[in-house]
């Protein structure tokens, strides 16, 4: 399942358990994303803790909307952050992205 390379910019909460992160991402068009959820889904670099020096580069599993190969070298995709529950604090879980952004 391909990755979308973000970073954890801030701990947010203790509770639950393991501890709340900030994560955000730059789309396609230039807006910043952030997404707000369990520290343990974004940790596949390293351990995020409240003492964590942030920013820390994660990343955060998602879908490929469309088929990746034919959108070529440096293309733009639709990905969604659904397979791990990942969403804007207002419920956002689709964005276009670089390909560029995504570890297959």
């Amino acid at each position: 399942m391909p990755e979308l390379r973000c970073e954890a910019v801030r701990w947010v909460d203790d509770e639950p358990f393991p501890g709340i992160v900030e994560v955000q991402f730059v789309d396609a068009a230039g807006q910043r994303w952030s997404l707000i959820d369990k520290s343990s889904i974004f940790a596949q670099f390293a351990e995020l803790t409240p003492e964590s020096v942030y920013p820390v580069k994660v990343t955060v599993a998602c879908e490929v909307q469309g088929d990746i190969g034919a959108m070529g070298v440096g293309g733009v995709v639709t990905v969604s952050t659904s397979p791990d529950g990942v969403t804007t604090p207002d419920g956002r879980d689709t964005f276009a992205v670089n390909q560029s952004q995504l570890i297959p």
